[in-house]
């Protein structure tokens, strides 16, 4: 499953500015999971502490934008 999503917005022909084709946005897996299932695989705790959370259903990576 991919946390970015794309979003195309309309670009008028008005706009003065140069139009941005492309915005992209990013949802956390905690938004597909309505409850805790039994039994999820959990990471070791030093890796848990080091991702920032115990389930690798629940991981979601931070990649900084580049400008």
């Amino acid at each position: 499953m991919h946390q970015t999503k794309v979003w195309f917005p309309y670009v008028s022909p008005m706009d003065p500015c140069p139009p941005v084709l492309e915005k992209t946005y990013s949802t956390p897996p905690n938004l597909y999971i309505g409850f805790q299932p039994p039994n999820l695989p959990q990471f070791s705790p030093h890796e848990a502490l080091r991702l920032g959370t115990l389930w690798p259903a629940l991981y979601s990576p931070y990649h900084p934008r580049k400008y």
